[in-house]
């Protein structure tokens, strides 16, 4: 993975932003401040007001739009909705590099790019942002790509203008969104901890406000294991250099009865306990943590 940090493009490229939702009009409001000549469409016109007034160029169609640059930016609802838009479009993408920012799974991402690849000379690019809108056009924001690595090269200065951090993370198109979604997975079961953490010290009266400073110091405690962690998954050994998983499962099921016994929902910490169960039942109790990897790949 190669990552770039942000710098304003030397000469301004023609920039194609296709929806103007919250995000979209992030991206294209990015590219604007970048000095970059930036084309709009959206279903409804009336959300490019802004923009227009700040010189963006509104277009009266989608086939308009394409045409205007080299470089093609869409982020809509769905991917549903980005074949909608492109399929009628004939060969006025022949030639461009067409930059998908749209969520989806990766399954979605490789079939988009192997229709874009039977259109003349046109380059499709995948990407996952990693930021929320306000955050875009800063050094908080990253951008994930994936694709032809001569695509990402050729127009990466100018996507330095949509995050401090931009990354290429191979010629699959399918990684960025799986890098997505993977960094969703870790986001919810950071955030669900916290939640019931929260439900269980309200329970006794403590304000998460309080609770959040100690949380956060959990976290960051939680994260220095993770390189440790990454390693033992890509070995396949799970050394128990803090506690094995016995020990885990005695404190999961401390977190079990308190919930119960407190009032609080315990169908996560259930989950996680039952986890450990299968774990142990696979002959793992004298591991360490690491070793629910097995039980992650098992398919549900």
């Amino acid at each position: 993975m190669e990552t770039h940090d942000t710098n304003p493009a030397p000469t301004p490229v023609p920039v194609t932003v296709i929806g103007l939702g919250l995000m979209g009009r992030a991206l294209a409001g990015a590219f604007l401040r970048a000095g970059h000549p930036t084309t709009v469409w959206n279903r409804t016109p009336d959300k490019a007001g802004e923009l227009v007034a700040r010189g963006a160029r509104l277009a009266a169609s989608v086939h308009d739009a394409v045409a205007a640059g080299p470089l093609v930016v869409v982020c809509v609802s769905d991917q549903h909705s980005v074949r909608e838009l492109l399929d009628p479009l004939g060969d006025v993408l022949d030639g461009r590099v067409l930059v998908n920012l749209t969520s989806g799974t990766s399954r979605e991402a490789r079939e988009l790019a192997e229709w874009v690849g039977r259109r003349k000379g046109t380059a499709y690019l995948d990407g996952a942002i990693m930021a929320v809108p306000q955050a875009v056009g800063t050094a908080d924001a990253a951008v994930h790509y994936s694709g032809p690595k001569a695509a990402f090269d050729q127009y990466e200065p100018v996507l330095r203008a949509l995050a401090g951090t931009t990354a290429h993370l191979g010629e699959d198109p399918g990684l960025s969104s799986l890098y997505e979604v993977a960094v969703l997975s870790l986001m919810w079961s950071v955030g669900n901890g916290f939640l019931q953490a929260a439900a269980l010290l309200g329970a006794a009266g403590v304000k998460a406000e309080a609770f959040a400073p100690l949380a956060r110091q959990g976290v960051e405690i939680t994260a220095g294991w993770l390189a440790d962690y990454a390693r033992q998954v890509d070995e396949g050994t799970y050394p128990a250099l803090d506690a094995t998983l016995h020990t885990h499962l005695t404190a999961m099921e401390h977190l079990v009865h308190e919930s119960e016994f407190l009032g609080v929902n315990a169908e996560l910490p259930r989950f996680i306990k039952a986890l450990a169960e299968r774990a142990l039942a696979a002959g793992h109790g004298d591991d360490g943590y690491a070793a629910l990897i097995e039980q992650f790949r098992k398919p549900s």
